[in-house]
């Protein structure tokens, strides 16, 4: 057994990850020239989008070459998006925002349609390779540990298989906890800084159609249940209807305000969940400063990358699993468009395939597909015939369960696709309705 003189000063342990930490400071602009050209570069995205490391990096655009940017959706700025740039950068776009729609659209953009539950295993492999990380976290605890914040998602396999990792240290960026660490020592640099964290704004009054989808599929979330659902004025109908349950949960890729809202009602507590009893699981927040807050240090939200929180598997294991995802259009076969317009990309896959096998697994699970019965307005079915040429099929007929619109709830699992025709027209919108059944009939559905 080797003993320590008295005599001699033993630094505490964290003095010396402080003082390496001290030691890899710098600025944005000092961070960012790690980056070489024909580099791939993580950028954290949702509202953890490293504006300012993302800024500093398109000032260097004259000196740079074929750098990639790879991501999923990121809110804020993308100046690397801009066609000035394009020798100099090109996104990479593992879901698809409105910053990089554009470039997508004009082939100055890649997308690339996956799962959220394959992304993390796809980096490791190498088989999305990552060079630079910019990722963005809460300031270092007692023990030299940094929360990568609002949004583990892919970002934590990113981080661990990068060459260099630049973190942007935020002392607004909350401190979130589950499988959501990094060490200071992993950084190459360090860039402290004192910003709001990007924020999706909340719709200031929610609309009539979106209230009554919000009742329909209301409906279908039983007392007990664990919940997922993604953004936008549907889910957030969906849960200002739930006010009345009791003991629901939370199994997510991602949650906004609305859960906060349940949670503090007590309609949230994870009681009756068969996995993380007690707890909101979640991958990532697309909030406001209110969801922010109520994260900070809570234990009762764990934070675990895609690839755990979006098994299909790992989803099952929730007794009445009930995922709720949107969609731009369906036709009359069941057949689920949710990433383009046509030919056009608008979004990505997400987790909704994960959701929706994961939910129809699970014990008195309920995988659901909740949209308006129309866009543009009332001029446009979103219950359609066929799809329109070019749309990507997300869920496929065979595992869409139920379809809900504004006008009513179709369930399809098991039916022929006479009866799907039939259950769906009844939930278009009346306007369309006698065009959809003369479309079925026509090609002998009907």
């Amino acid at each position: 057994m080797q003993c320590v003189s008295p005599d001699v000063q033993v630094e505490p342990a964290s003095s010396r990850w402080a003082s390496l930490y001290r030691s890899k400071l710098a600025s944005a602009r000092e961070a960012v020239r790690v980056v070489r050209s024909g580099d791939r570069v993580w950028l954290h995205p949702g509202c953890c989008n490293p504006e300012p490391l993302v800024h500093a990096l398109a000032a260097r655009a004259e000196e740079l070459r074929d750098v990639e940017l790879v991501h999923l959706m990121t809110l804020g700025a993308a100046p690397t998006a801009d066609p000035r740039h394009a020798a100099s950068f090109r996104h990479c776009a593992l879901f698809t925002g409105a910053n990089v729609r554009k470039a997508v659209e004009e082939g100055r953009a890649d997308f690339v349609p996956v799962h959220l539950s394959d992304i993390p295993r796809l980096i490791a492999s190498g088989r999305q390779p990552i060079d630079v990380a910019f990722v963005h976290v809460s300031p270092p605890d007692e023990h030299g540990f940094c929360s990568y914040g609002v949004g583990v998602d892919c970002t934590k396999a990113a981080a661990e298989a990068a060459r260099d990792v630049i973190a942007l240290v935020n002392v607004r960026m909350p401190r979130t906890l589950g499988d959501c660490f990094i060490h200071v020592s992993h950084f190459t640099h360090a860039v402290e800084a004192d910003l709001p964290v990007v924020e999706l704004p909340r719709p200031a009054e929610l609309g009539a159609v979106s209230r009554a989808i919000g009742r329909r599929a209301a409906e279908l979330v039983e007392n007990g249940a664990t919940l997922q659902m993604g953004i936008g004025e549907v889910p957030d109908a969906i849960l200002s209807e739930l006010k009345d349950r009791r003991d629901l949960g939370i199994h997510t890729e991602m949650f906004s305000d609305g859960v906060v809202e349940l949670f503090e009602a007590g309609v949230i507590n994870g009681e009756a969940k068969t996995l993380h009893r007690g707890k909101i699981v979640a991958s990532f927040v697309l909030g406001t400063k209110r969801s922010f807050d109520f994260l900070h240090n809570n234990p009762f939200v764990e934070f675990h990358p895609t690839d755990y929180v979006n098994d299909p598997f790992v989803i099952s294991r929730n007794d009445r699993m009930t995922a709720i995802n949107a969609a731009l259009a369906v036709d009359l076969t069941g057949q689920v468009c949710a990433d383009s317009i046509g030919r056009r990309v608008y979004s990505g896959f997400g987790g909704q395939a994960d959701f929706i096998r994961g939910a129809a697994r699970a014990r008195r699970g309920k995988p659901i597909i909740a949209l308006p019965s129309t866009a543009k307005g009332g001029a446009v079915s979103r219950i359609v015939d066929v799809l329109p040429e070019g749309a990507g099929v997300v869920t496929t007929r065979a595992d869409v369960h139920y379809v809900v619109t504004e006008h009513g709830i179709a369930e399809l699992h098991g039916k022929s696709l006479r009866e799907r025709a039939r259950a769906l027209v009844a939930v278009a919108h009346p306007d369309f309705r006698e065009a959809l059944l003369r479309a079925a009939r026509d090609r002998r559905i009907l």
